[in-house]
């Protein structure tokens, strides 16, 4: 039933339904006498005092309002930011929301075999070789070996990193693939430079970085300070995309190809390979659009594949497990 409040049109004086009981206080407060409304009851439910805090919507406000800060200004400061994880977070990011085929292929099967094949039972009571000091020591057997430093390894002014008996907690594993590709035709003309660019961003899913010449050499026309180079690095599920990509799509269409080279390897467990520009056409980020590239602009590129195992024969059979075939004499 609608409301009529005395003294007032008929069109001004209709309120709405609900006037008696919430609005009519703030709805028809104009409308009134500054004396009606002085003698007008307030509802119990907006009678507030002063000393009571004030109520926003039926709702106290909040005592404690914390908001993450925008910079971080230092580990001592009373405010910290969440971390990267946190949902509050000005890092976090939502995803992965499921990992990649391969990167669920090697946690439930190649993990296990991986950890079988490699895996060296150590009986009883054996106490294994101690490989925390690896340098030589002088055997004293001139004078002038005395008050003499430590020698290095034989052979390498840096020790190889020493083998770890096969755990569960040391099985290799993917840590991530660098990719980079030398443009030798962006001192002529960055055109070159901008595809190579485009070329590595869409295949990786990552931005590549620009590289410049520190030094001048005059056999390759190469001038200090020139952009000369790109390079993008992936890790995570991005890695394993583009092994998945790599194994499945690419190598099994490159004719005649035999594999990376058993020689590869820099002895710490990355192992490198290389496309040229006609391998590197065959990704299909770049088949599906490569009209968007100009076909004699796509550069090659170097693969690096970075894992966790600490010689080259545990890197490798990583990559063979996964699919990467290998020809030659293995080192």
């Amino acid at each position: 039933m609608a409301l009529r409040i005395p003294g007032t049109s008929a069109l001004g004086g209709l309120l709405c339904p609900l006037a008696q009981r919430t609005l009519l206080p703030t709805c028809g407060a104009r409308l009134f006498s500054t004396t009606q409304r002085q003698a007008m009851p307030l509802p119990a439910e907006q009678k507030v005092s002063a000393s009571s805090p004030s109520k926003v919507a039926g709702r106290k406000r909040a005592r404690y309002q914390f908001r993450p800060p925008r910079f971080y200004r230092g580990p001592l400061h009373p405010i910290q930011p969440p971390s990267s994880s946190a949902p509050n977070s000005r890092e976090f990011v939502p995803e992965p929301f499921g990992a990649e085929r391969l990167q669920d292929h090697y946690y439930n099967d190649l993990a296990p075999d991986l950890l079988t094949m490699t895996y060296v039972h150590l009986p009883p009571g054996y106490k294994p070789r101690d490989f925390s000091f690896r340098h030589r020591e002088w055997d004293g057997s001139s004078e002038y070996h005395k008050n003499r430093g430590i020698r290095p390894p034989p052979g390498r002014s840096a020790p190889l990193p020493a083998p770890r008996p096969r755990t569960f907690q040391n099985v290799p594993k993917l840590t991530g693939i660098t990719l980079h590709s030398m443009v030798r035709n962006a001192m002529k003309d960055s055109a070159y430079l901008h595809a190579a660019g485009m070329v590595l961003q869409s295949i990786t899913g990552a931005r590549a970085t620009v590289h410049k010449s520190k030094m001048n050499v005059a056999a390759f026309e190469l001038r200090s300070g020139k952009a000369v180079a790109v390079t993008s690095h992936i890790k995570g599920p991005l890695a394993y995309r583009f092994m998945s990509s790599l194994v499945d799509i690419v190598l099994p269409r490159i004719k005649d190809y035999k594999g990376v080279s058993g020689s590869s390897g820099d002895r710490t467990g990355n192992i490198m390979f290389g496309f040229g520009p006609g391998a590197v056409a065959l990704f299909p980020e770049i088949e599906v659009n490569y009209d968007m590239y100009p076909p004699k602009m796509v550069p090659g590129m170097h693969v690096t594949v970075h894992t966790s195992a600490t010689n080259d024969k545990d890197a490798k059979l990583l990559l063979m497990s996964m699919g990467v075939p290998f020809y030659g004499k293995m080192r």
